[in-house]
């Protein structure tokens, strides 16, 4: 009965906390549990608009219903929710709100939607950057996202994959000069207000202080924006708070699915074999028919057992001959692999003593931007007269030296993997007569 009570709670709260783009009343999540159609298209648009935030895409209110649906699926592959039920849904988002219900909370928990909203949407003093030192472990999206989406097939030319590769790399030097030039212009707003700011653990103003010296009449605007991203924090914490209530109630969902399910299967068994006793009664055929069936099925076992045993034989003689050019090629190739292996010891020495060394912290996010200057820095520290424990911060030294040692470890990782898929090309080409493979 309590946990009835703080149902509407926990989802006032949560549809509170999303974005006000992006806003969901709560009687759709009461519909999406006993999958009323009426639900579906508010949620398709509801994580549509909650995964172009968070891939930081553009969308508008126009946006068809095929395309937003098209796109939810693929994103949802990407972050790797891998039920089929959902990937089977109609493109005209006529049924399936108790699907996407799923879809919706695994995103709550496995992306940590909420935080990563908050994070994205809250109010931008214009100094920050992103910065991560971390090494990211790529089992997962090697072995998770290198397949398509169910229903998203399609023939890729590689000629189409070269020209996306070179979009990329024009648009990475295109967003690499405006950073530059970014930080050229906050370096001068930096330079130009040091000393202005009442707190001395900065200094100077940030840009939109500046901002608002130049225009007070943004003033009340950005004290919306600020009230706004406030409650919102406010229903997240409440959220928090009552958050376990929302899992016990999407238990009960899973249940509900799981008996609808098995009854389904239940009733759909009885008119089965209802249909074939009717159709023996009713054809006089239908013994013989049914008799050579049981003989084509015995037929087909046979010619399974032979193909089987087929392939055992076929097998076994490939992996001795596999084993034999194995063998010649451990004799030919000895002195390249052991100077493989010893440059491959040698980068995960390198890599362990970068891991193990002392007062290496791994950043990750987005960090504000402090100048610094020599004279500010001897003067006051990173404390300054305010505040008597000093300020937690690090050097654009630090991390431009972090990243170049993790720029190189990636280079001759790189370099590894091109020279065995060289020699992986090499000993294709060898195998195929009358052509000439030359190199670019």
């Amino acid at each position: 009965m309590q946990r009835c009570r703080a149902l509407p709670g926990v989802v006032g709260a949560l549809c509170r906390a999303l974005p006000p783009c992006a806003r969901l009343a709560p009687d759709v999540l009461r519909r999406a549990r006993f999958d009323r159609p009426q639900a579906t298209l508010d949620f398709w648009r509801l994580l549509y608009v909650l995964l172009k935030q968070i891939h930081g895409g553009k969308w508008t209110e126009s946006d068809a219903i095929d395309t937003q649906i098209r796109f939810v699926k693929s994103a949802l592959w990407y972050h790797g929710y891998g039920r089929p039920e959902l990937y089977q849904l109609p493109s005209d988002g006529s049924a399936g709100s108790r699907e996407l219900l799923l879809a919706f909370s695994w995103l709550l928990h496995r992306v940590n939607l909420l935080e990563r909203l908050l994070a994205r949407n809250r109010v931008k003093t214009g100094d920050e950057t992103s910065v991560c030192t971390c090494e990211e472990d790529l089992s997962y999206s090697e072995k998770d996202t290198t397949e398509m989406a169910p229903g998203l097939e399609n023939r890729v030319d590689v000629r189409y994959l070269q020209w996306l590769n070179g979009k990329l790399r024009f648009q990475w030097r295109s967003l690499h000069a405006q950073q530059q030039e970014q930080c050229k212009l906050l370096h001068k707003i930096h330079l130009f207000t040091s000393g202005s700011h009442t707190d001395q653990t900065l200094g100077h103003f940030s840009v939109t202080e500046t901002d608002l010296v130049r225009h007070p009449e943004n003033y009340n605007q950005l004290v919306q924006h600020l009230e706004l991203e406030t409650m919102q924090l406010e229903a997240f914490l409440e959220w928090k708070q009552l958050e376990v209530v929302y899992w016990q109630w999407m238990e009960t969902v899973l249940d509900n699915m799981a008996e609808e399910g098995s009854v389904r299967s239940v009733q759909d068994a009885p008119v089965e074999t209802s249909r074939l006793q009717e159709g023996a009664t009713c054809c006089p055929w239908a013994e013989s028919m049914t008799a050579q069936i049981d003989r084509l099925s015995g037929e087909m076992t046979a010619l399974h057992s032979q193909l089987d045993k087929l392939v055992a034989r076929r097998r076994s003689a490939w992996c001795q001959k596999v084993k034999t050019r194995e063998e010649e090629l451990h004799k030919e190739d000895f002195s390249a692999k052991l100077g493989k292996i010893e440059e491959s010891v040698e980068l995960k020495l390198l890599d362990l003593m970068n891991h193990s060394a002392p007062n290496r912290t791994k950043m990750h996010g987005s960090c504000r931007l402090v100048f610094r200057s020599k004279h500010s820095a001897s003067k006051t520290g990173f404390g300054g007269s305010v505040s008597k424990e000093p300020v937690p911060a690090v050097s654009a030294t630090e991390v431009i030296r972090e990243l170049r040692m993790r720029e190189a470890s990636l280079q001759r990782e790189l370099k590894q993997l091109q020279d065995e898929c060289k020699q992986r090309l090499d000993g294709i080409a060898e195998r195929l007569d009358g052509v000439i493979c030359i190199s670019p």
